[in-house]
């Protein structure tokens, strides 16, 4: 039988949430199912494409809810779970036991192990360091913005490689590695050195580009990537660099949308009072009450500056 995993594309916490959900579900449900992989991504409009769900079970991990019948298991922790309210109505008349979710979970991959541990007696050792950094990384739970943006440790290694990563099929050989080997092995192979080399060079390329680009006013950094070619960053270079702003909000475009990335930042000397997953929605996007984004059609970058301007009046300290 076919098992068909959707997961959040180019994310630590959704490959990680992939991972773990395979080796439960082999341990657990069926050993000799073949899995497939599909990251989704967020973008304007509908978040899913139907023929998706061509498994004879079908899960979406650290995603959006999606109230087709031929979905199976869902997992996920995000304020903004729902496109509409009649999603939400959905999964709240679900009584397969096979869907859940929980918005105070720092990651999804947390959020899994321990779903499978109360509810499914499952529970592996091999994943606790894997599940360890998905819960550091998604809840940005670091020691300082220099240990997330200097790179030191595999895992944060790892996380560059997988956001930058825009070949879905390495990325599913991701996974599988991450459902047989620790993260250290993972990050000295060959494989991943090759990938690692030019993707680190991008990434320091990209600290000064934001250094540049980046103006801090009001309690607020903002930045427009748009037309410099870079599509994302390690969202805590701007707190690097300033680290007595609360907020932050940047302008991307890639391929399929334009994007207004806002976050908060986790050491900063005066406290976050807005939920920044709140102020998203409001444009039709979503995430977390500290970190979230909106996603627009690729073309709608005039739409994307009004949008940015707005979220950043909004943020900005008055006082």
């Amino acid at each position: 039988m076919k098992l068909r995993i959707l997961y959040h594309g180019n994310c630590f916490d959704g490959v990680s949430s992939a991972a773990i959900f395979t080796k439960f579900y082999h341990t657990k449900i069926e050993p000799a199912a073949e899995v497939a992989y599909t990251p989704t991504m967020h973008r304007a409009g509908n978040a899913f494409d139907r023929e998706q769900f061509d498994g004879d079970e079908n899960a979406i991990v650290d995603f959006k809810y999606c109230p087709d019948e031929r979905l199976t298991w869902w997992f996920d922790h995000h304020q903004s779970a729902f496109l509409s309210e009649s999603d939400e109505q959905h999964f709240l008349a679900d009584s397969s036991g096979k869907k859940f979710l929980d918005t105070t979970s720092k990651s999804c991959a947390e959020f899994i192990a321990r779903i499978a541990k109360e509810k499914f007696d499952f529970e592996d050792p091999s994943l606790a360091e894997l599940i360890e950094w998905a819960h550091i990384i998604d809840g940005a739970l670091y020691e300082s913005p220099a240990q997330c943006v200097e790179l030191r440790s595999p895992a944060l290694k790892l996380m560059q490689v997988i956001e930058g990563e825009k070949d879905p099929a390495f990325v599913e050989k991701i996974i599988r590695m991450l459902t047989e080997k620790s993260l250290g092995e993972i990050v000295a192979s060959d494989e991943i050195q090759a990938k690692l080399e030019p993707i680190l060079k991008q990434h320091w390329e990209t600290v000064e580009l934001i250094k540049e680009k980046a103006v801090a006013t009001r309690g607020v950094v903002s930045f427009d990537l748009t037309g410099t070619g870079v599509e994302g960053y390690n969202k805590f270079i701007p707190y690097y660099f300033h680290p007595e702003v609360t907020y932050v909000v940047s302008l991307s475009q890639s391929s399929f949308r334009t994007k207004i990335s806002v976050g908060s930042n986790p050491w900063a000397p005066r406290p976050r009072t807005h939920n920044i997953a709140e102020i998203c929605e409001r444009y039709g996007g979503g995430g977390h009450a500290v970190v979230g984004a909106v996603s627009l059609k690729p073309d709608d970058l005039e739409l994307g500056k009004q949008y940015m301007t707005e979220i950043i009046e909004e943020l900005e300290f008055t006082d």
